[in-house]
């Protein structure tokens, strides 16, 4: 089982989408969590340490990560370039992290 972790800044749209999204994908278990420290789900070094694979929404967010949790990255993280241009589950963002996530999924 791979454990997949989503970033972006508040945990509301992009991220939470994408944890839904990837939670029924086969051997995968998705979590998200926001680089802000008012997000929803606020990111942890344990969170971080749990994650075989993480991705991030835009740049800001790998800087975040690498500034604040460096020590707990244990896998890859990978930049999908997805701006903060959509509602939660948008059929639009849905395609696009499909497209963008699917290939480095099991």
């Amino acid at each position: 089982m791979k454990h997949v972790l989503f970033i972006c800044s508040q945990n509301k749209l992009r991220s939470p989408t994408a944890e839904q999204v990837f939670s029924t994908w086969p051997g995968v278990e998705a979590s998200s969590a926001g680089t802000n420290h008012d997000a929803e789900e606020p990111l942890t070094g344990e969170l971080v340490e749990w994650a075989d694979i993480i991705f991030v929404m835009e740049r800001v967010h790998r800087n975040k990560l690498s500034k604040r949790f460096k020590r707990h990255i244990k896998g890859r993280v990978i930049c999908l370039n997805i701006p903060d241009n959509y509602e939660f589950m948008d059929p639009a963002l849905i395609t696009l992290l499909r497209t963008r996530v699917g290939p480095h999924l099991p």
